[in-house]
């Protein structure tokens, strides 16, 4: 634990950061599954549709400031293969 003032003030930084952060991060691995789940199963059409969304959900988490943006620019580079392969 903490003894001094700013690391106990760092560490609710942390905190309140970590807890503004999980919801979104969380997010954008739901829509990452459900694309994974969609490029699996075949279906292009669907695959398509739910790739607009994923992609969407990535640029919310780089403007939120949870993802830094060539990461998200890599992972929807990444899964656009995926679906063109299809």
């Amino acid at each position: 634990m903490a003894n001094i003032k700013s690391a106990k003030k760092r560490n609710k930084q942390t905190e309140t950061r970590t807890a503004r952060n999980r919801p979104i991060r969380s997010r954008v691995h739901t829509f990452v599954r459900k694309l994974e789940e969609a490029i699996s199963s075949g279906d292009k059409k669907n695959a398509s549709e739910v790739f607009s969304s994923t992609m969407s959900e990535l640029h919310i988490a780089v403007k939120k400031g949870v993802m830094r943006k060539n990461t998200a620019s890599r992972k929807i580079s990444r899964l656009n293969t995926k679906v063109k392969s299809m």
